[in-house]
């Protein structure tokens, strides 16, 4: 099959021998996207990037990331035409505010902001804020691309399929989104052998983790003080990830200038 672009850096990721692949990849992009936007190409200066992070800014991890990463000057420069941007879509917003009517009904029942739809104005504009951030869209823009690529892989290369099987699955997070994408982009062909090796790579998994971290508790017990570890060691934030995705125990990251 022809090679795209992800095409590599997707078998890459399953060389890694990483608890989850597609975690893998999306350090790798997330960590790409903070470089480029700070980082020694200062990308941040150009009016193409600006004019984007001004639209979209940043949500509250990666403003983190943003300041651990080291370059204020940078992220200074950023926020200042950002929130000229903000201010005047503020302005707006308050102008044409308008309150709706109480009722005692309403104001009887208990608040859940954070669960309930905006019913103001406002409300919807700074949901539609939040919905955003500059790293969060370039890692979304390019996570599909790479779902694609593995189903491409998988149907037409003997290779990419060795890797698979032979991989440690995935965390659950993307363990779901492989078995959705499955149904629509996969015949009934190749289903009959990829759902089963999934859910066998994945229970394997699974119980392995199980059974490390169960031995990694045991270990505090003076009886096993001079037992081997094998690999319980780092099992903790391996477990971590595999419920929930991401890295855990990654060290900050920083510019390296």
């Amino acid at each position: 099959m022809k090679e795209s672009i992800y095409t590599i850096p997707l078998m890459d990721a399953f060389k890694a021998d990483d608890e989850c692949p597609f975690c893998f990849i999306e350090r790798n992009l997330e960590q790409h996207a903070i470089n480029f936007a700070l980082g020694s190409q200062a990308s941040y200066m150009e009016d193409d990037v600006r004019a984007q992070t001004d639209k979209v800014g940043f949500c509250r991890h990666h403003y983190k990331m943003m300041f651990d990463y080291g370059n204020r000057l940078g992220s200074a420069l950023i926020l200042s035409t950002h929130f000229k941007k903000l201010n005047e879509e503020l302005s707006e917003q308050v102008k044409k505010f308008s309150p709706g009517k109480s009722s005692l009904f309403g104001r009887m029942k208990k608040s859940s902001p954070d669960t309930e739809a905006p019913k103001t104005s406002i409300g919807a504009w700074v949901a539609e804020k939040e919905a955003h951030c500059y790293v969060c869209d370039h890692i979304h823009a390019n996570y599909g691309r790479y779902i694609d690529t593995f189903f491409e892989l998988y149907v037409n290369s003997e290779e990419f399929r060795a890797l698979f099987e032979n991989s440690k699955g995935f965390c659950l997070h993307h363990f779901s989104h492989l078995v959705e994408t499955a149904d629509t982009r996969l015949d009934d062909k190749h289903k009959k052998t990829f759902y089963p090796t999934l859910f066998s790579l994945m229970q394997t998994n699974m119980k392995r983790l199980e059974e490390e971290v169960t031995w990694f508790t045991e270990k505090y017990d003076y009886r096993n003080k001079d037992k081997d570890w094998g690999n319980s060691r780092d099992s903790v934030q391996r477990c971590m990830q595999k419920d929930r995705g991401g890295y855990p125990a990654d060290p900050v990251f920083t510019s390296d200038r």
